[in-house]
């Protein structure tokens, strides 16, 4: 059955409103007096307002702009003042085709004049069933205005359906009996407010989702390294430079293939966009399929270059390259370098030393004909091998511009071993340490990678 509604409604409601309501009641005085536009009357809260419609519908120098779409062109509008004492003005159209015509961007509402229902909708309501198409207009003029604010001016008789109209997306209903120019006036300025406000919190929303998607994305770019049936152990640390970014143009990777050896790699697309983080995921994604079909060296590094080449947005983009392969025993590795700084190894009992750099070959993208020569590196029983990019060196260190660079770091680590730390919290006490040198956050993208054998 029909839900009951008082005959006095109050348009506004106090809690639904807020700061608007507040506003609208201090000019309602002025919405029927032409000439009471000065700045007492308009209120504190006016400029605020007519600011947030300017930037929505554009300059608010003529006033307020309504639109009324009704079959009959003569409906009774009573006359509007805005806030500032300036007439509303009122366009009028029979049908939504003149409505599209007249809908221009200096329209701040929308008021639809919804025909009396037919009886057989109104029975078909007290049913308790869809009452037809009896707000099919309504509908339409959503899509064809979905950023405009929506007024329904109905019958007292269609309570019902004036109700159904805001859950299908309006933001407030009139009746024609009760109104004047003061309720119509506070009527539009909190359904513009009401519309603004929506508009907001969907693209709020719109861009969480977004950005939990991303974050989900990115998550899933980053390698699970792949190291059943090896006694080494693996540790990493991953910072982009971009702020709140999950993925940088560093990236890495750890693979142990049939034969037992285990391939490490890392490296660096220069810049720090989104499109250096995916070009890094397609380097390390090309590097692990290449090291599974038993490329190494030269060869690999060679045919990753050609990946840059073809992947780059442009030909100044290059990218840096630390691979090492470490035998099945854990004795020995082979080192290639292309343009990336030399790992770091702590052997058992000695002090972190950075291995030969003399041998490397350009980075990758910057010599099509280059070459990058393997060398062989002696590990030891025991020991542990850090691979970084150069936004582990590259922070300053104090307020000069001097910085860390590959010596500071290596005394830095080594300084945490002897501490006793290892892993996972020797990274982070490195990187940790690292940014307090620096005196606050790193700007570039940092990741570590360390493996251990004991």
């Amino acid at each position: 059955m029909p839900v009951p509604v008082p005959h006095q409604r109050t348009v506004v409601l106090p809690h639904q409103a807020g700061p608007v309501d507040d506003a609208c009641a201090r000019t309602a005085r002025v919405a029927g007096a032409p000439g009471a536009g000065d700045a007492t009357d308009r209120g504190p809260d006016a400029p605020e307002i007519e600011q947030r419609l300017s930037a929505d519908h554009g300059p608010l120098h003529q006033g307020l702009t309504l639109l009324l779409i009704g079959e009959d062109p003569n409906s009774h509008v009573p006359e509007m003042w805005d806030w500032a004492g300036r007439k509303v003005r009122l366009r009028t159209a029979r049908n939504l085709t003149e409505a599209e015509r007249l809908l221009t961007d200096d329209v701040h509402c929308i008021l639809l004049d919804l025909p009396p229902a037919e009886p057989a909708d109104r029975t078909a309501g007290e049913r308790g069933t869809a009452p037809g198409d009896a707000l099919g207009m309504l509908r339409d003029v959503l899509r064809m205005a979905p950023s405009h604010a929506v007024l329904v001016l109905t019958y007292e008789t269609d309570a019902e359906r004036a109700a159904d109209a805001v859950r299908v997306g309006a933001q407030d209903y009139l009746f024609r009996d009760e109104l004047d120019g003061a309720v119509l006036s506070r009527a539009v300025r909190y359904a513009v407010e009401r519309k603004r406000a929506d508009l907001a919190q969907r693209q709020l929303t719109e861009s969480r989702m977004l950005a939990q998607e991303n974050a989900r994305l990115e998550r899933g770019l980053l390698p699970t390294p792949l190291l059943d049936g090896s006694d080494l152990r693996f540790a990493a640390c991953y910072r982009p430079g971009r702020s709140r970014a999950l993925l940088g143009g560093d990236f890495y990777d750890t693979v142990r293939t049939a034969d037992g050896t285990v391939h490490a790699m890392i490296g660096d697309v220069c810049g720090h966009g989104p499109d250096e983080a995916a070009l890094g995921v397609e380097l390390r994604i090309a590097w692990r399929a290449l090291t599974f079909a038993g490329l190494c060296g030269d060869e690999l590094l060679a045919t990753l270059q050609k990946v840059l080449e073809h992947e780059r947005a442009d030909d100044e983009i290059f990218a840096t390259l630390c691979t090492v392969d470490i035998s099945a025993d854990g004795r020995r590795a082979g080192l290639c370098l292309a343009g990336h700084p030399a790992p770091l190894l702590a052997r058992a009992g000695e002090r972190p030393q950075l291995l030969p750099y003399e041998c490397g070959g350009p980075a990758l993208g910057l010599l099509p004909e280059a070459r990058w020569p393997r060398r062989q590196v002696e590990l030891g029983g025991s020991w542990s091998l850090m691979m970084y990019t150069d936004g582990l060196i590259e922070g300053r260190i104090g307020e000069g511009n001097q910085r860390l660079g590959q010596e500071g770091m290596a005394e830095l680590v080594g300084r945490q071993m002897e501490s006793g730390l290892q892993g996972d919290a020797l990274l982070d006490a490195a990187v940790r340490e690292v940014r307090d040198l620096n005196g606050g956050e790193l700007t570039d993208d940092v990741a570590v990678l360390l493996l251990d054998r004991r």
